[in-house]
């Protein structure tokens, strides 16, 4: 079964078309790599899955669904984490995870909250302001919130951006063991082409809004005559149409 399928999807902004016609899907217990550079694309094609962005043509299919007139319904099956996102800072680790869980309407919420805390190791953070954590902490608890609700689908936007290897590999860890016990569905973006190598079980490649590339990052590279990701994701933002035409070809 797909987790996600996206058929022709466009977006526009006045005369700027940032998302041009793309096709994917995603199948239940996989992790699938969005990997481009800024400005590609891929933000603006997560920001329609979660709904907070209309699509200017093309269509979104969750859990077997349609996005535009199921949206409220989808998303109760859906969380989102990125670096960027930061909680409220006011509150206390325990006081933002207990409004997220009561705002999914996750069962026993208190429960829940104090799994999440023993789980992402925030213990000796709960009463600690969201302001005084440091990145890492705070790459955990977006971690924490976004996986209350036990999500089918997660969407994660450079979860391990600054901050350190230690933190980051306990975060890809955590990743890799939900999708283990749960058999759901991730789209995760990253600039970090090792964190993309260890979790992802495929990916794909965008330039200016279409996808170039597609297949497993451990071969994917030789198959392009690259000698790991990395340099192949330099090509893909420097030479996009050389790479298109050797595809095409």
């Amino acid at each position: 079964m797909n987790i996600l399928e996206i058929k022709n999807l466009v977006k526009t902004y006045e005369n700027l078309e940032a998302v041009r016609g793309i096709s994917f899907a995603i199948r239940e217990g996989e992790i699938l790599g969005l990997l481009g550079p800024n400005g590609a694309g891929k933000t603006s094609t997560i920001s329609m899955i979660l709904g907070l962005l209309l699509p200017t043509s093309g269509s979104i299919t969750i859990f077997d669904k349609d996005l535009s007139t199921r949206r409220s319904e989808i998303l109760e099956e859906v969380n989102f984490a990125a670096t960027y996102a930061q909680l409220p800072g006011n509150l206390t680790i325990w006081q933002n995870l207990f409004v997220f869980a009561k705002l999914y309407g996750v069962k026993e919420p208190r429960k829940k909250v104090e799994e999440a805390i023993v789980e992402f190791d925030l213990r000796q953070f709960r009463n600690t302001r969201g302001s005084f954590l440091s990145s890492g902490e705070q790459s955990r608890l977006n971690l924490a919130k976004a996986l209350l609700n036990n999500p089918r689908l997660l969407l994660l936007d450079e979860p391990t951006a600054s901050i350190d290897p230690s933190t980051a590999q306990t975060i890809r860890l955590q990743i890799k063991e939900y999708i283990k016990t749960t058999k759901a569905g991730i789209l995760l973006t990253s600039h970090n082409m090792y964190e993309v190598e260890e979790v992802c079980d495929r990916v794909l490649f965008i330039s200016h809004g279409k996808i170039l590339l597609e297949g497993d990052p451990r071969k994917l590279p030789a198959e392009h005559g690259k000698k790991n990701l990395e340099e192949l994701f330099i090509t893909v933002a420097r030479e996009p149409l050389a790479l298109q035409n050797q595809n095409e070809s």
